[in-house]
């Protein structure tokens, strides 16, 4: 089964970024949140904020600069899952799998906008959503 966790944004610093979306929204930034990866959690989908080396700002609607994100699916079965998106038309660019069967797979999707299916250790999902293993 695949559910979307992550709506991830790139930008040159995750905790501004946060901050800012966390007075738009009233919502409190995620626990655990660092300079690395920060996040906002809406329900199941986390509005997440990713820094990059050299970030460029997009100039919507210049095509020079365009938007920058990508989306995380939480996967069962990575293997299946795979073999289903290249299927559909995805290209598989970066295995970040462990030899523990846990991590992630990067893809494009057929016009290049990227996407990742992940295995996380300890999730659990529940008629509730998502559940995140205590971190300690």
């Amino acid at each position: 089964m695949l559910r979307l966790t992550d709506f991830i944004i790139d930008c040159p610093d995750a905790m501004k970024l946060a901050a800012f979306y966390s007075e738009v929204t009233g919502r409190p930034i995620k626990e655990g949140s660092h300079e690395n990866w920060a996040g906002i959690q809406f329900g199941e989908i986390e509005l997440a904020f990713n820094p990059v080396e050299d970030y460029r700002a997009p100039q919507w609607p210049d095509s020079e600069h365009p938007k920058q994100f990508h989306l995380d699916f939480e996967v069962d079965d990575v293997e299946a899952e795979q073999s289903r998106v290249l299927a559909l038309g995805a290209s598989l660019k970066q295995d970040s799998i462990g030899p523990n069967g846990y991590g992630w797979r990067v893809y494009t999707d057929p016009v290049g906008h990227p996407f990742c299916l992940c295995r996380n250790k300890g999730v659990v999902w529940t008629d509730q959503g998502l559940i995140w293993p205590k971190r300690g």
